[in-house]
């Protein structure tokens, strides 16, 4: 996905919702790093949107008939709006402050910086998680000394995930021959 069917689908959220302020997080949330020339394909390949209101997050749940999974809108351009909650993701104290803005037309829309992302990634380490942050990590659009700084200053739901992730940024890592994270 690019950044411009992102902003097209968010442009259609504002004309129903009349929010013109949105937080994506998630895989896309790379698509905020506009100022990179190639965003590797394994960290812009979704098809879903996962963000919510930054004023309202709640009200994000009253588009998905409209914008979410098999909505007309997804059948006609390919890309959904998954609606999520702030409360959602696994995120490092502070994450707010490292957003990225972009605003076009009127419309606002804050993205997760990408070492803030990896983080709940890593909480969660499914298959697509782990493509998405070795890819940013063999960009260099990932720091993992940052990332591992990150998760001293995260609310893991418990020693299980926190373990994951810790266990996940090591093995991403090694096999792109990094060693071990300091």
């Amino acid at each position: 996905m690019r950044l411009a069917s992102l902003l097209q689908l968010l442009c259609e959220a504002r004309a129903a919702s009349g929010h013109n302020e949105y937080v994506v997080i998630g895989s896309l949330s790379i698509l905020g790093m506009e100022d990179v020339a190639d965003i590797p394909e394994g960290m812009s390949m979704s098809i879903d949107v996962d963000a919510y209101t930054r004023r309202d997050p709640a009200r994000i749940f009253d588009l998905q008939n409209a914008l979410g999974e098999n909505s007309p809108f997804h059948k006609d351009h390919g890309i959904y709006l998954d609606a999520v909650s702030p409360h959602l993701p696994t995120l490092p104290d502070g994450w707010q402050s490292r957003m990225r803005k972009i605003e076009r037309d009127g419309l606002i829309v804050w993205f997760l910086h990408p070492d803030d992302a990896a983080v709940s990634k890593l909480a969660r380490l499914d298959e697509n998680d782990v493509r998405w942050v070795r890819a940013g990590v063999a960009a260099r659009l990932i720091s993992p000394p940052m990332v591992k700084a990150h998760f001293a200053v995260t609310r893991f739901l418990d020693a299980e995930e926190e373990s994951r992730a810790r266990e996940g940024l090591e093995q991403i890592s090694r096999s792109l021959h990094l060693g071990k994270i300091s």
